[in-house]
């Protein structure tokens, strides 16, 4: 029995068209899969997107995700990353309340027991950068809950599989392998 709420880290290399991140998203949608985390950025090959993300789900909400990303023109391959020994990162922007004194001291120390950077110093505020697994920066951000967080931005999870490990394609759910 597999599980319902396991996490399926996902990379489709799209096409680099106009639309193509409001197609794939819309149709997931349309189709009642809930995307947990999104990320889609340029790839070595500026024809090409990276799109990463994440669904909640069993086997079977896997396979179906595949199934429909395949439908899709301007889709070239669907990887499931979660399969393999993988590097996952999520980045982290966050404003938080930092009056000049100790406990603008207690957040820097905090800052660098997590090893993050502190990006911008204000009046009463600071920003911070964190990367990192999403258990790492979500610990973050509860610690620095108590301090008073004035503004938070997240990327989204990013994923590579580590070199050692050959990635399965999820092109056979379609029939098909597609190579790049």
């Amino acid at each position: 029995m597999s599980n319902p709420n396991q996490r399926h880290v996902l990379s489709a290399l799209v096409q680099n068209v106009p639309g193509v991140l409001a197609h794939i998203s819309g149709m997931l949608a349309s189709r009642g899969f809930n995307i947990d985390s999104l990320a889609v950025g340029e790839t070595e090959d500026n024809n090409l997107s990276r799109m990463t993300f994440v669904v909640v789900g069993d086997g079977h909400v896997l396979e179906q995700v595949g199934k429909q990303l395949q439908k899709i023109v301007t889709v070239v391959e669907v990887l499931d990353v979660s399969s393999r020994d993988f590097v996952e990162r999520d980045l982290l922007l966050l404003k938080v309340s930092a009056p000049a004194g100790a406990v603008r001291s207690e957040i820097r120390e905090l800052v660098d027991i997590f090893r993050g950077k502190i990006v911008d110093v204000g009046p009463d505020e600071i920003m911070v950068e964190i990367s990192g697994r999403e258990n790492k920066v979500q610990a973050f951000i509860e610690r620095m809950r108590e301090y008073g967080i004035t503004e938070l931005c997240r990327t989204g999870r990013i994923a590579m599989v580590r070199s050692e490990s050959r990635m399965p394609s999820l092109n056979h759910l379609a029939g098909s392998y597609t190579t790049l």
